[in-house]
């Protein structure tokens, strides 16, 4: 049989479906009747979500076959009704899948104590499935070390088949029995049928999953599915809130994806808006991981040698010369007039720093062009920027626009940054393109740096750019960090500038643990804390940052905001010497665009 499961999961991340269930109740089946069976009563019923969930942009359909075994269906006296119900719920899947989207079969556990009528329940249906010509199956939902033991025993009994052991955790990583994950995968390892993929479904809302996934990836042998529930109320404030919009699902979506989920959809209480949002955002992310290999096709050819890197621009030169180097981050302004923020770019020229930081539409918001904002600085006040150049807006073709309007302009240090998805942003209805991520986008600069475009094509004059990568030394799944990392080295990167560092231990750590970090500068992300408010924000709401407890506390001293404000640039100075020894420079932001904050820091 075919594996097309693997194929697609091989090639990028799947969405899959959500809650079959929640959406029947909306259409006025109630609990008191048989779900499965209105495969053959409601077929039009269920048509509909399937075909609400194609609309969504879902690339798996689940079959409405969850509780279609003969214990469950002769609750209902519809026992003799096994195969009839399970080949039903693939022909409505299979009639609006097409060609393009693939259909799961779905199995739920047999609620019985005897393990032999057990295996043969769940015999009947998977045969029935795959008779019906499911593409893989997904046994769901899977609680208890017994029920893995029967699943893994019909799958070998049935033979080799595609198929999908999706289990509930709780927070720890445990299920219901209190089986570990380790457990699980013994018991994987040792069946001679093992599936195509792990799953993680059910039982926890978004933020809960997280949780056990952060413990699981880290050991799973398997590509992973996860599917959590909508959300579960929480209380804010002293207030209870049902967390389980589809902006919601989306953010914890993108973090999954983030950490290497390999399938994301949804389970009990999502429904096709919240699969919608997901894959708006998700898909272009995927592509742009997934298209890191196009350079494959170009035929190799050196060019010519880029420029010495010292002669490239005043940063450049200094970082050759290893001496200390001094950076600020200012957002362009969201109007097109730039009076002030040239004002502010001379103030720093004046207090010492080497140069301007420019963002390229942070969080996804509509801002002045990064570019002009740069030109119109370096021109009007005699200091360099840094500009970010990220993969969101822009295709292949007009990324390397940009870059040669770049070195037409003189803007000759460049960060390369992903970027965030518009999700983020005020404009979570744009697209984004990301047709590479920054890894991709560092290579199409290292090849006009030696005089080829991004197809190998010789150009007249190469660029000259300082090409800068990020880093995250923070970051939850730090063996992907380091990996990403050296990609990015490997990928012509030279030089490194952090996410803000609250804890320098972590940076310091971080460095040991990428030895190439030792050959190119580390330049350090430092934000100065305005206030109490503003640590508790970046510490919940900024991926990509963290912030102490122990950080959140001493800012809680200050009873008044000069107070805080005075201990968030103490903070600020005290990582600064802490990690001094093991960096370049730093790269100091300006909160609230307060320039004067980040001047007081290298005073």
């Amino acid at each position: 049989m075919k594996n097309i499961l693997q194929e697609r999961l091989n090639a990028k991340t799947v969405i899959f479906d959500g809650a079959m269930g929640t959406e029947l109740y909306k259409h006025n089946f109630f609990v008191n009747v048989s779900y499965e069976n209105l495969c053959l009563t409601a077929p039009k019923a269920v048509q509909e979500i399937h075909q609400a969930y194609k609309d969504a942009g879902a690339e798996v359909l689940t079959t409405n076959s969850y509780g279609a075994n003969f214990a469950n269906l002769s609750k209902f006296g519809l026992g003799d009704k096994v195969a009839e119900i399970n080949t039903a719920s693939v022909q409505l899947a299979r009639k609006i899948a097409g060609d393009a989207i693939i259909v799961a079969g779905s199995i739920g556990p047999v609620d019985i104590a005897d393990d032999i009528n057990a295996v043969e329940m769940l015999s009947q249906q998977l045969k029935a499935l795959l008779n019906a010509n499911a593409d893989f199956i997904i046994f769901e939902t899977t609680g208890k070390k017994r029920d893995i033991a029967r699943i893994l025993e019909t799958a070998e009994n049935y033979g080799d088949f595609p198929y999908v052991l999706s289990c509930v955790f709780d927070i720890e990583g445990n299920l219901k029995d209190g089986t570990c994950a380790e457990d699980i995968f013994k018991m994987i390892e040792q069946s001679a049928v093992k599936p195509t993929a792990f799953g993680m479904n059910c039982g926890l809302g978004p933020d809960e999953m997280l949780n056990s996934f952060e413990k699981i990836v880290k050991i799973c042998p398997l590509p992973i599915i996860v599917q959590p529930n909508a959300g579960l109320p929480k209380n804010v404030g002293g207030r209870t809130i049902a967390m389980c919009s589809p902006e919601y699902f989306t953010t914890y979506a993108m973090r999954y994806l983030a950490l290497g989920a390999k399938g994301i959809g949804g389970c009990c209480g999502t429904n096709p808006a919240d699969i919608a949002d997901m894959a708006r955002s998700i898909n272009p992310l995927a592509k742009a991981q997934s298209n890191k290999n196009i350079f494959a096709s170009v035929e190799e050819n050196p060019g010519v040698e880029a420029k010495n890197f010292a002669d490239r621009s005043s940063f450049a030169a200094k970082l050759a010369a290893k001496q200390w180097v001094c950076n600020i981050e200012i957002v362009p302004p969201q109007g097109y007039a730039l009076e002030n923020t040239i004002a502010k770019a001379i103030q720093c020229r004046e207090a010492g720093f080497d140069a301007i930081n420019i963002p390229d539409g942070p969080r996804a918001s509509s801002r002045i062009s990064a570019i002009a904002t740069s030109c119109l600085i370096q021109q009007q006040s005699g200091i360099e920027t840094i500009l970010h150049q990220c993969c969101r807006d822009k295709n292949l073709i007009g990324m390397q626009s940009d870059l040669l309007g770049c070195a037409a302009l003189g803007i000759n240090n460049i960060l390369f940054i992903t970027g965030d998805p518009p999700k983020l942003g005020d404009y979570p209805f744009a697209s984004g393109v990301f047709d590479i991520d920054s890894i991709g986008l560092i290579k199409i600069q290292n090849r006009l740096n030696h005089g080829l475009d991004l197809i190998g094509k010789p150009i007249p004059t190469p660029t000259a750019a300082v090409i800068g990568a990020g880093a995250d030394p923070n970051a939850i799944d730090m063996e992907r960090e380091i990996r990403r990392t050296r990609e990015k080295i490997e990928a012509g990167a030279e030089y490194i500038v952090t996410q803000p560092v609250f804890d320098p231990d972590a940076l310091l750590r971080f460095i040991d643990n990428v030895p190439e970090l030792q050959t190119i500068p580390v330049i350090a992300g430092i934000w100065p804390l305005a206030s109490l408010r503003n640590a508790e924000f970046m510490k919940n709401e900024v991926p990509g940052v963290t912030v102490p407890d122990h950080v959140i506390e001493r800012m809680s001293r200050g009873k008044t905001k000069d107070e805080q404000l005075d201990s968030g640039i103490a903070i600020a100075k005290e990582s600064i010497e802490k990690i001094r020894h093991a960096v370049a420079g730093v790269q100091i932001s300006a909160p609230f665009g307060k320039v004067e904050i980040a001047i007081r820091v290298i005073r």
